[in-house]
């Protein structure tokens, strides 16, 4: 056909809007301002720019939250690392931040429920992670993403260096490992049972940290 032409115009406008359309339900472009798009479920308490996956049963949240609340950064405070990889959260702020999305922070079953659906914890790691993004997809360790899962390794942030009057945060570790957190506390009530991912095997394990930590957000319905 000729777009050229009057009726060709027509039709191309259309199926632009159609297509418009569809992002807007649920696209990720990753174009937006911090806080209302990329890795995000909004800012108006809504979670309709959402992307999920449906996994062992249980819906989780398909990208790392970068909802900006409470305690939570941008690794290097850089605006371009929360488009790619999400915010870093506290844990209290990570509670917050889930339900503020119509969401809640799973705890260490729900995870074992995710990890036992992608072929338990010595291996679920190369199924759930990106296939980009982990150390320039790093071989032989490279994720498949078999369950839309697109789990990306946020890093850390020390937020214990602040304590005490300290001035400074320090970040480590994005491209190469994934921290998320629990609900799910310590005996001791100072650190949070969380899970990790790390560049160079496939197996999903511990990663405990204090409360003040900043580390990645996954949420589930």
């Amino acid at each position: 056909m000729n777009f050229f032409t009057r009726q060709g115009r027509t039709l191309l406008l259309a199926a632009v809007l159609a297509v418009g359309a569809v992002c807007w339900a649920g696209c990720v472009t990753g174009t937006e301002p911090e806080g209302g798009g990329g890795n995000n479920c909004g800012t108006d308490g809504t979670d309709g720019s959402c992307k999920t996956t449906v996994i062992g049963g249980q819906t989780w949240l398909a990208e790392n939250l970068n909802y900006q609340t409470g305690n939570s950064w941008c690794y290097n405070d850089s605006s371009s690392y929360c488009r790619k990889y999400g915010r870093l959260y506290d844990w209290e702020t990570a509670k917050t931040a889930c339900q503020a999305v119509g969401w809640r922070l799973p705890d260490t079953t729900d995870w074992r429920i995710l990890v036992d659906a992608a072929g338990g914890y010595d291996g679920a790691g190369k199924k759930l992670r990106s296939k980009g993004g982990w150390e320039e997809n790093w071989i032989p360790y490279s994720g498949t993403d078999d369950f839309g899962f697109s789990a990306l390794p946020g890093g850390m942030a020390n937020a214990q260096s602040m304590a005490g009057g300290g001035d400074r945060m320090t970040f480590k570790g994005v491209g190469y490992n994934g921290n998320w957190w629990t609900t799910t506390e310590g005996t001791d009530g100072y650190f949070v049972h969380g899970l990790g991912m790390s560049y160079n095997n496939y197996s999903v394990g511990p990663s405990n940290g204090y409360k003040g930590y900043g580390y990645s957000v996954r949420c589930i319905r």
